[in-house]
């Protein structure tokens, strides 16, 4: 038996019929460059000191420092996971374009290094892990959101979703616009900000380079995830519901409210504060919101915190603290055409 050979016309992103084990001809170049820039934007958190952080941790953060610290590693470390196995699970299998299948893979790759990050910097500064893994269990303002992301991430985890049913297709996009628009593009992005603060004080300069490259990662996870919803939207002619997308960003941004004024109750020297931090959440989520057509969610936020875009401009001979030479590709700046 002889089998047609696969056009690139043929392919789609979900509910594709061609054969998704050819990966070329590309119908998503875009996809297959995403690929090869998160490969050349390979690292490990064991290239990165750490030596001034064990000092900087146990003589010179204050008490609310360290408060403010411990509860933004707890939240990212176990939000890290849930990216990683939502990927895996919840995303990738309903994919039938190979090319973006094989960005996925990285990305899957690049959720494990930062888990990893995260567990060196526990491990190095002698934390209990106990503790830092259990926060999002027993602390309020970090089990909401995490609650939040497994709601909206576990409704398309089911066996019997099917995408050529317009309303299970709706729910997927729905989930994915959270993770890659709301879970990875704010939660993670504002979600640095407060060890940023630090760093910008001379403080925990080795964790907050760690979080500079998996900020990096993330932009690009946030820019490739939009781009996929918004070609989805185009081949399958559907449009999210305006009410239940602002309905999203509201929850969310309830959350993140209550969770930043619990590790952060007040300004930090240097002006960094809860205030300004729901600031540039607000701003930050009219830029994901325009990447896939939908309305501003909160029309006139402005850029409180305009320092937190320099954290991912890496192209540069060293980093801001002279560890690494690196020759990081742009990630946060690419424009998916």
């Amino acid at each position: 038996m002889t089998l047609e050979p696969v056009r690139p016309e043929d392919k789609r992103v979900v509910n594709g019929r061609s054969d998704i084990n050819q990966l070329a001809p590309f119908r998503y170049p875009w996809a297959w460059q995403a690929f090869l820039n998160g490969n050349a934007n390979h690292w490990t958190p064991l290239e990165i000191g750490m030596g001034q952080d064990i000092q900087d941790f146990r003589h010179r953060l204050t008490d609310a420092d360290r408060h403010l610290f411990t509860n933004v590693l707890a939240t990212l470390s176990t939000s890290d996971i849930m990216a990683g196995r939502n990927i895996g699970t919840a995303i990738m299998d309903k994919i039938t374009a190979p090319e973006i299948q094989a960005y996925m893979t990285r990305q899957i790759g690049e959720e494990g290094i930062h888990v990893w990050a995260y567990q060196h910097c526990i491990e190095v500064l002698g934390l209990d892990q106990g503790d830092i893994y259990n926060r999002y269990r027993v602390v309020p303002q970090i089990h909401a959101k995490v609650a939040i992301a497994q709601r909206r991430l576990d409704a398309i985890t089911r066996a019997d979703i099917d995408l050529k049913n317009r309303d299970d297709l709706q729910s997927f996009l729905m989930s994915y616009v959270f993770f890659a628009g709301i879970f990875e593009g704010v939660w993670f992005y504002n979600g640095f900000t407060p060890v940023f603060a630090l760093q910008r004080r001379g403080l925990m300069r080795g964790t907050a380079e760690q979080f500079q490259y998996i900020m990096r990662d993330e932009v690009m996870h946030t820019d490739f995830g939009l781009h996929v919803v918004r070609t989805i939207m185009d081949e399958e002619g559907i449009r999210l519901d305006p009410a239940a997308v602002q309905a999203m960003w509201e929850e969310c941004h309830a959350a993140e409210e209550a969770y930043i004024r619990y590790v952060l109750p007040q300004p930090m020297v240097g002006g960094y504060s809860a205030a300004a931090h729901m600031e540039q959440f607000r701003y930050i989520a009219n830029r994901r919101a325009i990447r896939i057509g939908a309305a501003e969610p909160f029309p006139g936020a402005e850029n409180a915190l305009p320092w937190l875009s320099e954290q991912i401009k890496l192209n540069k001979e060293k980093n801001f603290f002279e560890s690494r030479v690196t020759e990081y590709q742009a990630g946060g700046n690419l424009s998916w055409d």
